[in-house]
């Protein structure tokens, strides 16, 4: 009865970002590949209940994204050393089973990114190219959360946020690319 009167929640999570690696396209070097490390991250979510239908609970929530440090590589001294990405995509969650010890849950939402582009090239000199840019985001994520108090949850979770691509000086030939968070941390309800 306590569970289902805390209809707010904070989260935070740490993990990392994956971004797939692409091929360059329109280019001088052949079989030149666009390769990115898996950058450490941060989530901060805010989340409150909608609804509860005691199997099903929705929950309107805020996932905020940041990635502090995503390396890029290629052969040629054309990228920037890495750039940063943070993305807000206000979603609504539905989680099943919402009350009991173990809940998983699927999110679907859209928002907004930025990425901000080193201003030094991998292998030193000024980048050329922009140093921020903005994007619209498609947001869809799985996660489980396990209660460990009456107020406390870990989650775990991997959210894709699909985006537009950052200035990175090379033709990949798309204007979209996944940037796959996994991470957990911990639930707060109020």
């Amino acid at each position: 009865a306590a569970s289902a009167q805390e209809k707010n929640e904070l989260s935070g999570l740490i993990g990392r970002t994956f971004v797939s690696d692409h091929a360059s396209i329109n280019t001088s070097t052949p079989g030149a590949l666009l390769t990115s490390g898996a950058g450490w991250s941060v989530e901060a979510n805010y989340g409150r209940r909608l609804l509860d239908l005691g199997i099903v609970g929705l929950t309107a929530e805020v996932p905020l994204v940041v990635n502090f440090d995503e390396n890029v590589h290629y052969p040629v001294n054309l990228v920037p050393r890495d750039y940063k990405s943070f993305i807000v995509t206000p979603s609504l969650r539905a989680n099943l089973f919402p009350d009991s010890g173990i809940s998983p849950w699927v999110s679907a939402g859209g928002g907004f990114g930025y990425f901000k582009e080193n201003s030094t090239l991998e292998f030193g000199g000024t980048n050329p190219g922009d140093t921020g840019s903005a994007t619209a985001i498609f947001q869809i994520g799985v996660g489980l959360d396990v209660k460990l108090f009456s107020r406390l949850s870990l989650r775990g979770e991997a959210r894709d946020f699909y985006a537009g691509v950052p200035q990175l000086n090379v033709d990949i030939g798309k204007s979209r690319q996944h940037n796959i968070f996994v991470g957990a941390g911990v639930v707060y309800h109020f």
